[in-house]
């Protein structure tokens, strides 16, 4: 999955940066409260995608 692809999906499911480290980005759930870091990589294997949902608590796309 492309990482702006990922990024899009994040923010229309009520997710927020937080603030940009050294090798990631960290994002924030309003909802949940729940926090994870994105690698800034341009594509982002499939399995680190769901991962990242399921930490957000939103569920995983299509």
């Amino acid at each position: 999955m492309k990482r702006n692809v990922l990024i899009k999906y994040l923010l229309a499911n009520n997710c927020q940066l937080l603030r940009e480290g050294s090798r990631h980005s960290i994002w924030h759930n309003i909802r949940t409260g729940n926090m994870t870091a994105v690698p800034r990589h341009s594509e982002i294997k499939d399995l680190m995608a769901r991962k990242i949902c399921k930490d957000m608590g939103i569920e995983l796309p299509k």
